[in-house]
């Protein structure tokens, strides 16, 4: 796992990871339901499509779209085992650990905070 002022450091590079931004419904939707539920909705996620062992279709099992985790996934190249190995540097192959989720929920976290007071400021509210 990185530190994560050197993560967000290494994805501001990346012309990919700086191309996803909370727009229209996802940005609503964490407006409406506030950063603590999107995170409880989050632990959901990972617990279901990121931390088992073996993930059949990892590498598509996050879609791009239809809720705010989603975009800070492939923003923080938290979407599949592989860039998690990649980015993050916790390998495949094993269920992440309660260390691991809690870190990857972090790296989450920064990023809709972050988004969301970017895009408020866009938006002049």
């Amino acid at each position: 796992m990185r530190n994560l002022d050197n993560l967000f450091a290494a994805l501001a590079k990346s012309t990919f990871r700086r191309s996803f931004h909370l727009r229209g419904k996802e940005l609503a939707y964490l407006k409406s339901k506030g950063l603590a539920l999107v995170l409880t909705h989050a632990e959901d996620f990972i617990a279901q499509r990121l931390a088992p062992a073996a993930i059949p279709n990892d590498g598509k099992q996050t879609p791009f779209r239809g809720h705010p985790v989603f975009v800070a996934q492939h923003a923080t190249a938290c979407c599949c085992r592989g860039c998690l190995e990649k980015w993050h540097r916790i390998p495949r192959g094993h269920e992440l650990t309660v260390e691991e989720k809690t870190y990857v929920i972090s790296v989450l976290e920064r990023w809709l905070t972050r988004n969301n007071s970017g895009a408020a400021k866009k938006l002049g509210d």
